[in-house]
């Protein structure tokens, strides 16, 4: 049997195990799946050992990623845009690399959420490897503006400048946080990892439109404190980083079997989960 995994350190909380073994029941697909606790100065053997036991793909979480890419033979253009992946192929041909983690979140926005990017304002923070790996699909997406804005400026600026060039028709642009006041967004997305420490990012005040999006990558029950500080801003609707976790997992599928999964019965079984804790 084709034999998949999920690795990363630490690894116990992933719900990745249950989204594939959903998947491949949905899809038909005879495969295994499973949570591998890679050691931190072993990821490239335990890659090796895995996929010369019937393995034939990995995801690759926190904090393995950019070893992942090191590892990888070829890269998609949206992991080699990212410097990271999440998705491990491994075929004849050697490793491919591809980072599915942007894909997840445009999925989540515009089809899960009905929520439109292209012509709209749009705000992204963070420039971090979070923020690298949502830029090339959302300026995919032909945004009016894309502005990315960090604790550090010196950061954004330089994550901006990396690629304004991939899509020189949008407007792309950086700042530090301080610097969007007296600015409005239509669509705001966390990719800091400041809810991980229960912080909201210092933003200033008034940076919702009317009818914006909230958007966190991080989830949890409940709002997380980006989100409870964008309801208190603001903003029109909020939605967590859940439906991105579901619609990545469908995107590596669909590389590894040929095939898309149903995302919305999952995604449905997961919230309820997440509303039960």
């Amino acid at each position: 049997m084709d034999r998949y995994a999920v690795i990363g350190n630490p690894i116990a909380h992933s719900k990745s195990p249950l989204i594939h073994a959903a998947y491949a029941r949905q899809t038909g697909q005879e495969l295994s799946y499973e949570a591998i606790l890679g050691p931190l100065d072993g990821f490239a053997a335990t890659v090796a050992a895995f996929r010369a036991d019937c393995g034939r793909g990995m995801n690759v979480t926190v904090p393995f990623k950019l070893e992942a890419h090191a590892l990888a033979d070829r890269l998609t253009p949206r992991a080699a845009a990212a410097g990271a992946v999440n998705t491990l192929a491994f075929g004849a041909d050697g490793i491919l690399g591809d980072n599915t983690d942007g894909a997840g979140l445009v999925r989540d926005i515009t089809v899960n959420l009905g929520s439109v990017l292209a012509g709209q304002r749009v705000l992204l923070l963070g420039a971090g490897g979070a923020a690298r790996g949502a830029l090339l699909p959302l300026l995919a997406e032909q945004p009016a503006t894309l502005t990315i804005a960090n604790r550090t400026e010196s950061k954004a600026i330089a994550l901006a400048e990396g690629f304004r060039q991939q899509h020189p028709d949008v407007a792309l642009d950086a700042c530090g946080f301080a610097a969007l006041a007296g600015r409005r967004f239509d669509v705001v997305i966390n990719a800091t990892a400041a809810s991980l420490a229960d912080e909201a990012p210092p933003l200033p005040a008034g940076l919702y439109a009317d009818g914006a999006l909230a958007y966190d990558m991080m989830y949890g029950r409940g709002d997380t404190p980006f989100l409870a500080a964008a309801r208190s801003d603001g903003a029109a609707r909020l939605a967590d980083g859940l439906g991105m976790l579901v619609e990545q997992a469908a995107e590596s599928f669909l590389l590894w079997r040929g095939v898309r999964p149903d995302t919305a019965p999952v995604l449905a079984e997961l919230r309820a989960q997440l509303a039960a804790r």
